[in-house]
């Protein structure tokens, strides 16, 4: 662990994320940063509250002359994505995220590095602690769970907080506002399998999709970046038929939220057909790396041969499998017409699993349209029940609908403008922010999303842009200052 980000600027922010990266907190194990940010809010001395479904609330006074300003809630979430590369050694429930500066970012060895949102805790934290700003009421939600399901957001009870404007600290892009988000479902479908054994004669492989570079499948989406699981489909479905290949288990992909980097399989074909075999292998990698050539240019495809697998999945399920996962939907469905540059609606086909009796898959959908949003889950569904698999959709959340009216931000443009010299952007982003969830709960919230620069967010090439973090630091510290009075 590379201590350099702790001379970085603002100090007391990176001190605070730095602490944050030596801290477990992968999403649904958020018991050790929940204690650690419940002792940080009372040995300040201030109310300090873990509601029922362990969410953290803390609550600052104004400072002298401030009394009669708006309350603000400060928003971000304690969990992170924990993704890692294959050849990367690291138990994100047991070990601290190896951050280091590189050049104008700050990124990690081999995994995600949680600055999505340890950045926002990291500030919140530093506003709580400050006692040279000068700001209205404030009241801290660090919510747990946002990356897999925004159970936080979604149990957190009406009557809790006070103030009237939420800053939500979880957007990606220093110079914008955000006014709306997409909403979400999931999608799984199980096939049920049975057992086969192995036929004489057949010659075991290890197929491997590597080297994409994923990323988030809201914010991404629209890069043109390959999809393993989609890529390895079209691999099996070609020599099932070529080469008479069969398949014994199946990996691609691990996290709902994210463009799927890597797909491993096991396979067998026939002894006779092992020079062909392992020729198409050689000429689909090819094939594949001129089509990513530009979007994804590190796609490897490899295979190796194996230890025989002890049974095989029965070819009515393979065949089924194979058909569902090249008949769904996977990319942008349609962009905005209303919001230009925007993807409106979209879907991701994030995992597909094995593990000796099923198979599960997963795909996230989103839009701005709530319609449009369970429109093409169900056309997914109806998809993988042709196929042969039980599927269901689950887990919806609303969109956030945009407010171009809203005070705080003809406020915050204002802010910025007189800061920086430049007028933010206002857009719209295509990931399922919990603004839409909490802002459902507290109707009366004037809502707006902001953040440092980050990349690659929910692959291990994650990282934050430094100056950023010091314009979105100075941005907030702005903002609380002109908060309008009551």
């Amino acid at each position: 662990m590379s201590k350099d980000i702790l001379k970085l600027k603002p100090e007391s922010l990176w001190k605070n994320f730095y602490e944050l990266t030596q801290i477990p907190r992968p999403s649904k194990k958020e018991e050790k940063v929940r204690a650690f940010l419940k002792k940080f809010g009372e040995d300040l001395g201030l109310e300090t509250i873990v509601d029922e479904i362990g969410n953290v609330i803390i609550k600052k006074p104004a400072t002298e002359g401030m009394e009669n300003r708006k309350g603000i809630i400060l928003q971000g979430h304690m969990d992170m994505v924990p993704q890692k590369n294959a050849d990367t050694e690291h138990d994100f429930e047991k070990d601290p995220i190896d951050a280091y500066v590189d050049g104008e970012w700050v990124t990690a060895k081999g995994t995600t590095l949680g600055a999505d949102n340890g950045m926002g805790v990291a500030a919140t934290m530093a506003v709580l602690e400050a006692t040279d700003i000068v700001h209205g009421p404030v009241e801290a939600l660090i919510t747990m769970d946002e990356e897999t399901g925004m159970t936080g957001a979604e149990n957190l009870k009406a009557g809790v907080l006070d103030g009237d404007i939420l800053l939500n600290l979880d957007s990606e892009d220093e110079g914008e506002l955000y006014i709306g988000c997409a909403g979400g479902i999931d999608t799984i479908a199980e096939f049920k399998y049975k057992a086969e054994e192995v036929p004489e004669g057949m010659v075991a492989y290890k197929v491997s999709v590597k080297g994409l570079k994923g990323g988030h499948s809201g914010l991404d989406i629209h890069l043109g970046r390959g999809n393993a699981n989609k890529i390895m489909n079209v691999l099996l479905m070609k020599a099932a038929e070529k080469y008479g290949l069969r398949l014994a288990d199946i990996n691609g992909g691990s996290l709902r939220n994210a463009i799927p980097r890597e797909s491993f399989v096991t396979v067998v074909v026939p002894e006779g057909e092992k020079e062909n075999f392992e020729a198409y292998i050689k000429e689909f990698e090819e094939i594949a790396k001129d089509e990513f050539k530009d979007a994804d240019p590190g796609l490897e495809v490899t295979v190796e041969e194996t230890e025989a697998p002890k049974k095989l999945i029965d070819e009515k399920t393979e065949k089924g499998l194979f058909d569902a996962v090249a008949g769904c939907p996977n990319g942008v469905i349609k962009m905005s017409e209303s919001v230009e540059g925007i993807v409106e609606t979209s879907t991701n086909l994030a995992i597909v699993k094995s593990d000796g009796k099923k198979i599960e898959i997963c795909s996230l959908s989103r839009s701005l349209v709530d319609d449009d949003r369970d429109k093409i889950a169900n056309e997914i569904k109806a998809v993988y029940e042709a196929a042969g698999a039980k599927a269901r959709n689950e887990g919806a959340y609303p969109g956030w609908k945009p407010n171009p009216d809203s005070a705080i931000l003809k406020e915050m443009k204002e802010i910025y403008n007189n800061k920086f010299g430049k007028v933010p952007e206002v857009k719209v982003i295509h990931a399922g922010l919990e603004c839409g969830i909490l802002g459902a709960t507290y109707t009366n919230w004037d809502m707006i999303s902001f953040g440092p620069t980050i990349r690659n967010p929910h692959s291990p090439d994650e990282m934050v842009k430094i100056d950023t973090v010091q314009m979105f630091y100075d941005f907030l510290l702005e903002t609380l200052k002109h908060v309008p009075e009551k």
